[in-house]
């Protein structure tokens, strides 16, 4: 099968629900701010037991009517359930993109021939798979069924019990399988302005994100290559709705250092994208370009800060290395002292953890 293109434009979005701890109008300013910071996909569900039956038959249209209007992608799953809610008397795709939703989330009750069918559709609806369910035999009965794959794709659950959140190495393998057969992968994080009732823990995919920060969440999905990131709490702040805006570049890890220097010709350094070395050395990550980008500006960078080395600390090498001069490096194990080695910059807490996905010809930028 033949992978879709462009699987590192990300398309970020933000969840909606009705009947439960937001007002209509809450949701109808929630999904005008997100359109205003460039998030253009909204995930809702009509699945939750302690959602208001009534709000959600007397809500839903006018909600989808202000996205419709607004043009943004929406996103929901369906069952006879939703039918009900949506007093559609029958599976009708055309019932479906007249009310304005675009994407389908399939879980459970659909064999791989009715997916084929739905999936050549002339509509512009998507279907979305249960990413963290998928196998490969599920997979390659949608290929032998002949499914449309520009059609197709996947998000992964979220989990608002604590504890019951993914593993990581668990959600990267099947994002590998998804991908191996072109199909882009959305997840969750939890928004820590408002967490979504009853239970009040948020909402994320990974376990880890229930205790980190959503900076840091985003960031770190980036890492791992996923395609779309939603936010899975029903009300996140004007901050967090700016950083998913902002934030949606996949092809660059980028990390939150703490500064060592103030001198301009450093931070300008500092300010530039970089791509890890093709040869990966054992003690610290190496970049192309950094060596370039000193000699360009014309810098000459005298001993400073030349002390021991921990995990973490970003470094520059200063006139004493010779031709190394302006060479960076990240730093991967505690090294000594080197009077030709500039402290310029560290990462702690949760950043370091980000250091084991700088892998060779993986592109990074620094946020201050």
């Amino acid at each position: 099968m033949t992978p879709q293109k462009g699987l590192t434009d990300m398309d970020n979005g933000i969840s909606v629900y009705i009947g439960l701890d937001n007002t209509l109008e809450e949701n109808i300013e929630l999904i005008r701010q997100a359109e205003a910071c460039g998030i253009r996909r909204i995930f809702t569900s009509l699945h939750i037991p302690e959602s208001n039956k009534d709000a959600l038959k007397k809500e839903f249209r006018q909600l989808l009517s202000v996205a419709k209007r607004e043009n943004v992608d929406v996103v929901t799953d369906i069952s006879p359930a939703v039918m009900d809610i949506l007093d559609l008397p029958d599976l009708s795709l055309e019932g479906f993109a007249a009310m304005g939703i675009t994407t389908l989330r399939l879980d459970y009750g659909f064999s791989a021939e009715d997916i084929a069918g739905m999936s050549h559709n002339s509509l512009g609806i998507k279907l979305q798979l249960n990413a963290s369910t998928a196998t490969p035999e599920l997979l390659e009965s949608l290929a032998s069924a002949k499914v449309d794959m520009n059609t197709l794709e996947a998000s992964h659950n979220f989990f608002p019990r604590e504890n019951t959140g993914l593993e990581e190495a668990f959600f990267t393998a099947k994002n590998q399988l998804l991908h191996k057969y072109g199909v882009k992968v959305a997840c969750f994080i939890p928004s820590f302005n408002r967490p979504r009732s009853p239970i009040g823990a948020g909402l994320p995919t990974l376990e880890q994100h229930r205790k980190t920060s959503f900076d840091f969440a985003l960031r770190h999905m980036l890492a791992l290559n996923v395609d779309s990131v939603f936010v899975g709490d029903s009300l996140p702040s004007s901050d967090e709705l700016k950083l998913l805006g902002e934030l949606q570049d996949s092809t660059h890890i980028i990390l939150r250092p703490e500064l060592w220097t103030s001198k301009p010709g450093i931070l300008a350094l500092l300010h530039k994208e970089y791509t890890t070395r093709l040869d990966e050395a054992r003690d610290v990550i190496r970049t192309q370009e950094s060596r370039l980008y000193l000699k360009e500006a014309g810098i000459h960078l005298p001993p400073e800060q030349c002390g021991p080395r921990k995990r973490g600390y970003i470094t520059l090498d200063n006139i004493n290395y010779g031709r190394y001069q302006g060479e960076l490096q990240i730093i991967k194990t505690d090294l000594p002292s080197d009077y030709r080695v500039n402290i310029v910059a560290s990462l702690s807490n949760n950043e370091l953890q980000l250091i084991d996905y700088l892998t060779p010809g993986r592109g990074f930028k620094f946020l201050f």
